[in-house]
């Protein structure tokens, strides 16, 4: 290879790299400033999730606290939104899009999205490819075993495929929160197109991972690839 390993992973990983990055300064940008600006509504992250959830009958879920900046989710096994510091008790613009954005999961999770069930399905499977899969590859080329090799690059793209559902995912829950927000009157006017805001920028670091996870399957195909032809 013209540039070697090291210079094919830094041709196929810096364009993806520069947009992790700019997405990560863009929702934070987006975060911070909505985080300064009350909603008229004067409600707190909590509140909002409260109103959608119970809105579209969903009372049993839980709500809670954690630690962490923008570690909100919501985990469909135990029904509980987890909110963290700078959303739960405040009420800015940011916070309540934000706590809106993790009560669509939970609408999601009610409705059986399908894109959310197939991603839960994965999670397993995702937790043991990120990690795993990597090192069966670089093994396998390492030692010039080719099933092991292939197996490490399974595991891994399941990764990338769950990067990728995700998408649409997080597109849905952002989607579901602006019209639950609109409809029950929680933001209304110009407050709305503060939400579109963080939100579409939160969207965009799910497109970066999504890109990131791909140019690395890209990078370890082409090495396996180059490996194969070397001998």
């Amino acid at each position: 290879m013209y540039f070697g390993n090291y210079g094919l992973y830094f041709l196929i990983s810096i364009p993806a790299l520069l947009l992790g990055l700019f997405a990560q300064m863009r929702v934070q940008s987006a975060f911070r400033k909505y985080s300064q600006v009350r909603t008229n509504s004067g409600m707190t992250g909590a509140e909002v999730a409260r109103r959608v959830l119970d809105e579209n009958g969903l009372q049993s879920v839980k709500i809670q606290q954690v630690r962490g900046t923008l570690s909100d989710h919501y985990d469909p096994r135990n029904k509980t939104l987890s909110l963290s510091q700078s959303v739960y008790g405040v009420p800015s613009l940011a916070a309540a899009g934000v706590a809106a954005h993790e009560a669509g999961h939970a609408i999601q999770h009610k409705k059986q999205y399908g894109p959310l069930a197939l991603r839960s399905v994965m999670v397993p499977t995702v937790q043991l490819g990120s990690w795993l899969g990597p090192i069966m590859f670089m093994a396998g080329l390492f030692l010039a075993i080719d099933n092991l090799a292939v197996i490490g690059l399974i595991l891994f793209a399941g990764t990338a495929v769950f990067s990728l559902v995700t998408i649409p995912v997080e597109l849905d829950a952002s989607k579901r929160a602006k019209l639950a927000l609109s409809s029950t009157g929680i933001t209304y006017g110009n407050e709305i197109e503060a939400v579109d805001k963080v939100l579409d920028a939160a969207a965009l670091t799910y497109v970066a991972g999504a890109v990131q996870a791909l140019s690395t399957l890209l990078y370890y195909g082409m090495l396996f690839m180059g490996g194969r032809r070397r001998r």
